[in-house]
């Protein structure tokens, strides 16, 4: 006899993984627009054994912390992009160090990862440059977050950073 929620949760990874192959690709998208910036600019690529292990690991460690989060979503019915505020406070898994894992590793550690990868300057500095715009997009969401869950995300919130 099989069970439900062994099936649930095979089913909430691979939803997790599908999504964040997608993500995957963004960040790549993301960092060639860095290079093609690079060349209109003429600023040379990079290379080196550094940036390849750096890139990697960055890349590496942004996908499992996105698929971590995603999985967590999915196992509370929740969708992983909504622009309005979610049915459920998730506070476990990855939300337990961070308030915004797949803010952190998707547009920190995968656009970090996928330009030192891609060897560009300007998709290094395009990831800084974007930070202060997600920054603002995470404050709207955790006003709507406030609005719907009152005193259970103030606590949460003291508890646990925004980033890190």
């Amino acid at each position: 006899m099989s069970n439900p929620s062994r099936k649930a949760g095979a089913v909430s990874l691979i939803r997790s993984l599908a999504h964040n192959l997608f993500a995957t690709l963004v960040a790549f998208g993301f960092a060639f627009v860095g290079s093609k910036l690079d060349l209109w600019l003429g600023v040379p690529t990079f290379e080196s054994v550094f940036a390849t292990a750096a890139g990697s690991s960055c890349l590496a460690i942004g996908f499992f912390l996105r698929v971590w989060a995603a999985f967590h979503f999915y196992q509370h019915q929740m969708k992983v992009i909504s622009l309005e505020p979610q049915n459920a406070l998730v506070t476990s898994g990855p939300y337990r160090f961070s308030r915004n894992p797949l803010y952190l590793g998707g547009n920190v550690f995968m656009f970090l990862g996928a330009s030192l990868l891609l060897g560009t300057a300007s998709g290094i500095v395009l990831t800084i440059l974007h930070l202060p715009l997600i920054d603002w997009m995470i404050r709207r969401e955790e006003r709507q977050l406030e609005e719907k869950f009152g005193d259970t995300f103030r606590n949460y919130k003291k508890r646990v950073r925004r980033w890190l």
